[in-house]
């Protein structure tokens, strides 16, 4: 992370992907206990929607990308609605870049979650700024999931989830069913905008490959046969583990170092 030239290694099953640092992000996405998270992530990483509830305690998801020659790699860290351990979250935090904060239409206290969440998010990074002096932009997106309910069934009005992104050109909202899969591709394409990172990164503009294609991924030629007009390519890795509790502390840390700060410990702690 102290180098923009220091290269992260992705290996899966025989082949091994090297991707720049300065293209590897993380996308963190908040929100109450059954709001639709984790379908929202499917969504985004398969295209597919589990009618079975199953709570997340955190899951780790990462997709790279080889898109004009160029490699990319997205972390995706899928956090739980309980956040049991405040010290993880604020960790999380820290080391995201973008952000996704998920309520339920149909219910209030999951949109007064995202309100404290957007709050939390916006103090912590504020910190980490201030040592670090990165840039103010912060792009998030806050997602009402479910609009495919009836609206008797709506506790919370559009013009309410609008007006938390009012103020931010950086943060936009919007009303989407990871069940109908509704406005979940432009809620992606506009978030990674926002980002200015590649909008192929959304769903529905790159082909999915297989990792059996990974050893020749990464080269610039690379072209499928039967795709000859499309040039960008988005492969899961299907034995990525979330870096660990070290591994994130010394990138924040050398981020602050990196810019010659001052080392006050008592400042942006992660407790």
């Amino acid at each position: 992370f102290q180098d923009q030239a220091m290269m992260k290694t992705m290996s899966g099953g025989n082949c091994t992907l090297n991707v720049p640092a300065k293209n590897s992000y993380r996308m963190v996405v908040l929100g109450a206990s059954r709001v639709g998270k984790s379908s929202i992530v499917s969504r985004f990483l398969n295209g597919r929607f589990e009618d079975q509830y199953t709570p997340t305690i955190e899951d780790f998801h990462r997709k790279v990308y080889n898109i004009r020659g160029d490699m990319y790699q997205l972390d995706i860290l899928d956090t739980s609605g309980n956040h049991p351990f405040p010290a993880m979250r604020r960790l999380s935090i820290l080391t995201g870049d973008v952000f996704i904060l998920v309520f339920s239409l149909d219910n209030r206290e999951s949109f007064d979650e995202v309100k404290r969440l957007q709050k939390q998010i916006l103090e912590v990074k504020s910190c980490l700024k201030n040592k670090t002096k990165e840039s103010a932009d912060l792009p998030m997106v806050i997602c009402g999931n479910k609009n495919d309910h009836s609206e008797i069934f709506r506790k919370v009005r559009t013009d309410e989830g609008e007006n938390l992104v009012s103020s931010d050109e950086n943060c936009a909202y919007f009303e989407v069913s990871a069940k109908k899969n509704t406005n979940v591709d432009e809620m992606f394409y506009v978030l990674f905008s926002m980002a200015k990172l590649p909008h192929e990164m959304s769903p529905s503009l790159h082909r999915k490959i297989s990792i059996q294609y990974g050893d020749t991924f990464q080269q610039k030629s690379f072209r499928m046969r039967r795709v000859k007009d499309m040039d960008a390519y988005g492969m899961i890795s299907p034995f990525a583990r979330r870096p660990s509790v070290n591994s994130d502390l010394k990138y924040i840390k050398s981020k602050v170092l990196r810019e010659g700060q001052s080392r006050e410990r008592e400042k942006c702690t992660i407790q």
